[in-house]
């Protein structure tokens, strides 16, 4: 399988690098002709604001929507999660907007309050959770299946073809978040 992940700013080796290792092919995705040919994406965690500017500025922006809503595997993660939502509390900003959750931004406070913590995630099983500057969902809509919750705060979610958590599965040495993700790609071929 051809696993893209959006390489224009955040943590993406990381994810590359699981991605390999559960013995696929990542591809870097730095452009639009990057998007060809993927059984699956995955928009890593970083920067929102600068990943949506950058996908705005590369003309990849609608591209990537459109192949989210048609159904392509994508796995988000933190900043790839604020990129779905289709809202943010407090915020107007919509980036792809393909998942009807809202998200509240930086909901854990700042960098030195980041944490980490082992909670349970439907089908995966208990997980080691990286939590940096993250986002939690407030809200999902009727579709969106909550997968795990920490202190009564949504942290990982599936729609359909969109799997998204609030912390960072790529800086973990638990591969299963990431197996998950490939039997959704296998499920959708």
């Amino acid at each position: 399988m051809k696993i893209g992940v959006l390489a224009v700013q955040g943590a993406f080796i990381e994810h590359e690098h699981m991605i390999e290792e559960i013995g696929h092919t990542a591809i870097e995705i730095r452009q639009r002709d990057d998007l060809e040919g993927l059984d699956g994406l995955i928009l890593p965690g970083g920067e929102s604001t600068v990943q949506g500017q950058l996908l705005n500025k590369l003309d990849m922006m609608k591209d990537i929507k459109n192949m989210i809503s048609n159904g392509l595997p994508t796995l988000a993660t933190c900043a790839g999660l604020i990129l779905l939502s289709e809202h943010i509390a407090d915020d107007d900003t919509v980036h792809i907007g393909t998942l009807p959750v809202t998200i509240k931004r930086n909901a854990y406070g700042r960098q030195l309050s980041s944490f980490v913590t082992n909670a349970d995630i439907k089908h995966i099983g208990n997980y080691p959770m990286t939590f940096i500057r993250a986002p939690y969902i407030k809200a999902v809509g009727k579709n969106v299946k909550v997968l795990s919750e920490v202190d009564g705060k949504i942290v990982a979610a599936r729609e359909g073809n969109q799997l998204v958590t609030a912390f960072h599965p790529e800086l973990s040495d638990d591969l299963t978040v990431h197996e998950y993700f490939a039997q959704m790609i296998k499920s959708a071929s």
